[in-house]
């Protein structure tokens, strides 16, 4: 098989949810228009909905209609789609699509090569995962792919029970647990920045750095997805997942090589030094929030009790800060904040690495204000790098001035930067694994998660809501800076 134009049969359980339709669809379309994968591939979307092969592949068409401009070629993209009405708990369910994919494997010539990708309610992850198995569907020539969407369980006893539930089906080398961030262009070249430049790996450690802030904040409220979101919060719906692994990547030491296994490695070795807070400490590392109503732009938004699907009287975080230690040798006393929320008054994805004042500074004897050093690492929406360094103004005088050298990632690649997903699918189908979580690092995440969100849900927040829509959160994450000498920077 030619690991760089793969080819395979994809089963999408979950076929006619929003996620299939938003992101699945259009990144498969964009790796077959690019030809980054075979034309030997079908996918067969199952979900509950009794559909025809013809209604679907309509379903198809519409969702890919923005990234296409060649009706010729959609339909026959689409050709290569088929559905199949499904029960997951219904033997006969998985019988039907046995055969469907046995007499595709024929048509297509896909040599037995198959992904299971799992995008609906997580409840069902095991139900399908051991159905699979136990119908004969995991019988194949060729290799086999459980792909899995978040949340892998909603703390560390519930993931390991779903954990021993996919292993007596799957092997962890064949399990993908997506996390789309690692999927994100900049995301990936956290590592490039740190490992392939001389001027930033001798300075990336305490002696240095005098502290990290990882922000994640959106305008958006949790629209339809209120009954999810009681059941999540941002707990468990970012910060155990995107943020700490963004942790992991920052933080992580240079891997033996840039295989999957070397960089999976060095990340559990972050993961595990990560400080343990005590539930009695809870309240010094992190802050919780939740957004009453407030003004978007020209826009009013209600508050997050007056959701659809949401409690009147709910005490679900929708937004977190924190403050995460690492106690190793190279990042003992460095503390790296984190944030993330919803309705807030910026879509954005940043890590801000704030480098320390050099020892003597000059020009704070001559009492000018100077700037630190800063590098910002822009992931979303604007992809880029930005140094913050300071020079000379112009003029007479020797006085300084902050300046920004810019990497704009958008300027160059424009709309040919690969999507999320798009790049996760076509590693997913060469069996790269360096962009997805192995269970290690999913265990050590939910042990750490699990002592603060004890505390929270086991107390309730009498100050809920405590940030307005169109804020930046709650002033108690900007006091648990400030306490540290610190302060946000504007995203």
């Amino acid at each position: 098989m030619n690991k760089d134009n793969p080819t395979s049969l994809i089963v999408i359980f979950g076929a006619t949810g929003d996620l299939a339709k938003r992101k699945l669809y259009p990144s498969i379309y964009r790796l077959y228009k690019n030809g980054s994968i075979s034309k030997n591939f079908a996918v067969v979307g199952v979900a509950r909905r009794p559909l025809s092969n013809e209604e679907f592949r309509a379903n198809v068409t519409s969702s890919v209609s923005g990234t296409a401009n060649d009706e010729v070629d959609v339909e026959e993209f689409s050709s290569h789609f088929f559905y199949q009405p499904f029960d997951v708990t219904s033997s006969d369910s998985y019988q039907q699509l046995k055969d469907l994919l046995g007499s595709l494997d024929d048509t297509y010539v896909t040599n037995g090569n198959r992904i299971f990708y799992l995008a609906m309610a997580p409840e069902f992850f095991g139900t399908i995962a051991s159905n699979l198995k136990a119908e004969g569907l995991t019988e194949t020539d060729g290799w086999k792919r459980l792909v899995i969407e978040k949340p892998f369980g909603r703390s560390l006893p519930s993931a390991k029970e779903l954990n021993e539930q996919i292993r007596e089906a799957f092997h962890e080398s064949e399990i993908y647990r997506i996390d789309h961030y690692l999927g994100k262009e900049m995301v990936q070249n956290i590592e490039v920045i740190r490992f392939a430049n001389a001027l930033f790996e001798p300075l990336w450690n305490n002696r240095y750095i005098s502290n990290i802030q990882i922000t994640s904040s959106e305008v958006l409220g949790v629209e339809d997805r209120g009954r999810y979101y009681e059941n999540s919060g941002a707990l468990r719906d970012m910060v155990q997942n995107h943020m700490l692994q963004m942790v992991a990547l920052l933080a992580m030491e240079p891997p033996i090589k840039l295989n999957p296994e070397e960089i999976r490695s060095e990340k559990v070795k972050v993961l595990r030094a990560i400080r343990q807070i005590e539930q009695s400490e809870v309240g010094d590392y992190f802050v919780r929030g939740q957004y009453s109503s407030g003004d978007i732009g020209e826009t009013r938004v209600p508050g997050y009790r007056e959701e659809n699907s949401v409690d009147p009287d709910s005490n679900t975080e929708t937004f977190v800060a924190g403050k995460i230690l690492i106690d190793n040798f190279r990042w003992a006393g460095v503390p790296i904040y984190i944030r993330t929320g919803k309705r807030m008054s910026t879509k954005s994805t940043k890590v801000v690495v704030q480098f320390k004042d050099i020892p003597m500074n000059l020009y704070y004897n001559r009492g000018e204000k100077v700037d630190p050093n800063l590098l910002v690492i822009n992931i979303q929406p604007d992809e880029g790098i930005t140094l913050h360094l300071n020079a000379k103004k112009s003029g007479k005088d020797i006085t300084t001035t902050p300046i920004k050298l810019n990497y704009t990632n958008n300027c160059f690649d424009g709309f040919n930067t690969p999507e999320a997903y798009e790049r996760l699918i076509y590693d997913a189908m060469r069996g790269d694994m360096t962009n997805f979580t192995h269970w290690d690092e999913v265990a050590l995440s939910w042990n750490f998660v699990d002592e603060v969100s004890k505390v929270w849900e086991s107390t309730k927040a009498e100050e809920f809501p405590n940030y307005e829509a169109g804020s930046m959160g709650p002033k108690k994450a900007d006091e648990m800076l400030h306490r540290d000498g610190f302060h946000w920077w504007p995203v």
